[in-house]
């Protein structure tokens, strides 16, 4: 199932203050602040659909169906799994005991959850920490640079150009090709 962000990484304003100085917007507050903001949260996107990898850490949340395999988690790195719920069809979600289910975390950053003892439930709701980064001064240099570069350039061609936003240019794939997994389909 689809992931769902329920706490946002935060996004330094130390990020802000960077683009601006690579774009060369005057420091201190900008009528831009927040079209800049979502640029830097846009570029943010596209470097996990493009790496597989989640730049900053953020709290998600995966909803499974009933399901005696293993269900894997749909966010890289896996930094923890937090809790497990059980949603009945009618009620609140519950959290589950440690017994109902099983977790793994991989060497790859993978996450995956079995759970073992059903019971009435008709959902099972995986909460969990996912990100490479715990803030953006964490990020390593290439992908934060790449981060910006990406947000300059969605910055600078905001009237549209007819350039494929579904992928990044050349010189900002080749800063983050090191983070890219192998996915196979």
């Amino acid at each position: 199932m689809k992931r769902t962000i329920v706490t946002p990484a935060p996004l330094a304003p130390a990020a802000l203050g960077a683009l601006r100085d690579w774009l060369g917007i005057a420091s201190g507050a900008s009528a831009e602040d927040a079209m800049l903001t979502g640029l830097l949260r846009a570029a943010l996107d596209s470097c996990e659909a493009f790496t597989g990898v989640l730049p900053l850490q953020a709290g998600c949340e995966e909803r499974f169906a009933p399901d005696p395999g293993w269900q894997a988690l749909a966010t890289a790195p896996v930094q923890a799994i937090l809790a497990v719920q059980g949603q009945p069809p009618s009620g609140p979600r519950q959290d589950l005991p440690s017994a109902a289910y099983a977790v793994e975390l991989g060497a790859d950053g993978s996450g995956r959850v079995r759970i073992l003892a059903p019971g009435g439930v008709a959902l099972f709701v995986v909460r969990y920490t996912a990100g490479l980064a715990p803030d953006w001064a964490s990020l390593p240099d290439g992908l934060r640079h790449g981060l910006l570069r990406l947000a300059a350039h969605l910055y600078r061609q905001r009237d549209g150009d007819g350039a494929d936003p579904a992928q990044p240019p050349a010189a900002i794939a080749a800063l983050w090709r090191p983070w890219r997994g192998l996915r196979l389909q």
